[in-house]
């Protein structure tokens, strides 16, 4: 029987073993999607105790806490963090099978270096105090931790109206090596089917841009002013998270008369809030098109679905769900759209309805003009699918229908610090299919063959796709 989470975790075959240990095991990581906080970079913030490191803010574990019994008070609430950390003990070996139970025992083996346990509620004591331990030392520091990590390059998601004040103060401190970057996330920009939420958000914008807007022109020049902004400080990729791409018809005085009824308060009907949204992609697109940008679409979440704890708590907190919209139509209206007119940026597709893997695999195939490899990739197993079988269903569909080996790979699309251990649960995964596949003679004994297709899928083929700045000589300055 094999050991758990062992040195061969999730690798099958020696072959699989080699793939990993030789071709992707020591890869830096390049992050190009997460939510990490750059002030808490900026200010190399540290934390006190396992639990505000760990539990602060993952909505994964928040939900296996409340599917096991456990009140809200020790989830969210006022509970102390020892309190928190110990209903957290108490529902990990209820999580076996979920992906939770592996990612936990990855996270508490690098870099805490705790291997010898697993956690529950006779283990809660030691790994509490281990844990701690270390969170008190220099290299378990928010930079310290990217470092330990072998984290690269690190891309945020930020809003049009942030300063970015804490990206320049990152930028300008010579003493860090690792590149932290903006992502151009506008969805608010988009917003107006909540019509006081919108207008307050245009106050927002006219102080970050620092021009008055009264109609639909004077906005969209301030977004582009923001979008010119964020390219100054290395920016090179906008982020969409919405339930489904937009392309409705529409003519640029039903867009601009939209604007003017939001902006006086006036409820929006269903469809002028579709033709607004179209235009608004269309426009992000062109937008990203003109500076060489990357877009990405995350598509597919029902959000804030439990009504009472959305008024509780507020979003991003457990209560978002996959949904299942007609996603196939109106994306590729959008792509054709700004592939028609000669503004289609390199694009990003993600889906969260798993239904959805083979038709997003096939419509990145229609997109591909040969400009550049991969131009139009089906991003990674994302959210409710970055598991060991998201990720091997999402692996499948692309390797069957486009080019696995121009694929860019894994991200974390996370807030904790701890979990870069998914970039190597997802490796394990992509060397344990391949290996797999050889030794059963579906793919050629060739080692160097398979293995720098490996190595390309971990690291190069993201840091060739984005162009971003080259990691660690803190001498050679974003490009812009």
């Amino acid at each position: 029987m094999k050991p758990f989470i062992s040195e061969n975790f999730l690798l099958s075959n020696r072959t699989a073993e080699t793939l990993y240990h030789d071709y992707a095991e020591t890869l830096p990581i390049i992050d190009y999607h997460c939510h990490l906080s750059p002030k808490e970079i900026a200010e190399d913030k540290r934390w006190e105790n396992l639990t505000q490191i760990w539990l602060y803010g993952d909505h994964y574990k928040w939900r296996a806490m409340r599917t096991n019994g456990i009140d809200e008070r020790f989830i969210t609430g006022d509970a102390t963090d020892r309190e928190k950390f110990d209903r957290w003990a108490a529902t990990v070996p209820a999580t076996l099978r979920n992906p939770l139970y592996h990612w936990t025992h990855m996270e508490l083996k690098k870099p805490f270096g705790i291997t010898d346990v697993l956690l529950h509620p006779g283990t809660a004591e030691s790994v509490w105090n281990r844990a701690n331990a270390l969170l008190r030392s220099d290299d378990f520091s928010a930079r310290g931790i990217l470092g330990r990590f072998n984290v690269e390059l690190v891309v945020t998601t930020d809003d049009p109206v942030d300063s970015l004040e804490h990206h320049a103060a990152i930028r300008a401190d010579e003493r860090f090596r690792r590149i932290v970057l903006p992502a151009f996330r506008p969805d608010k920009a988009m917003a107006v089917e909540d019509a006081e939420g919108f207008v307050s958000y245009v106050k927002r914008l006219e102080a970050a841009s620092n021009r008055s807007i009264g109609s639909f022109n004077d906005f969209l020049q301030a977004l582009r002013d923001r979008h010119a902004f964020f390219h100054s400080m290395g920016c090179r990729l906008s982020d969409h998270g919405i339930e489904n791409a937009y392309a409705e018809p529409y003519t640029g005085q039903e867009i601009a008369a939209i604007f003017s009824a939001v902006l006086s308060g006036r409820t929006l009907d269903r469809s002028e809030i579709l033709k607004f949204k179209s235009a608004m992609l269309y426009e992000f697109g062109v937008m990203d098109h003109e500076k060489g940008w990357v877009q990405q679409f995350h598509i597919g979440a029902l959000r804030n679905v439990n009504a009472r704890m959305f008024r509780s708590l507020g979003p991003d907190t457990g209560y978002d769900m996959i949904g299942d919209f007609d996603i196939a139509r109106p994306l590729a209206r959008l792509l054709s759209r700004l592939d028609a007119d000669n503004a289609l940026a390199r694009t990003i597709v993600y889906n969260l309805n798993p239904r959805d893997n083979e038709m997003m695999a096939s419509l990145i195939g229609c997109f591909q003009d040969g400009s550049s490899a991969g131009k139009v990739q089906y991003g990674s197993a994302w959210w409710f699918l970055d598991q060991k079988d998201g990720i091997e269903r999402q692996l499948n569909a692309l390797s069957n229908l486009g080019l696995l080996s121009r694929f860019i790979g894994m991200l974390t699309d996370s807030r904790s610090f701890l979990s870069y251990p998914r970039h190597e649960y997802f490796r394990r995964v992509l060397c344990n299919m391949l290996g797999t596949e050889m030794e059963n003679g579906t793919l050629p004994n060739d080692t160097a063959l398979v293995g720098s297709m490996v190595a390309d899928i971990s690291y190069h083929n993201v840091r060739r796709y984005f162009d971003f700045p080259v990691n660690a000589n803190r001498t050679q300055q974003v490009k812009v």
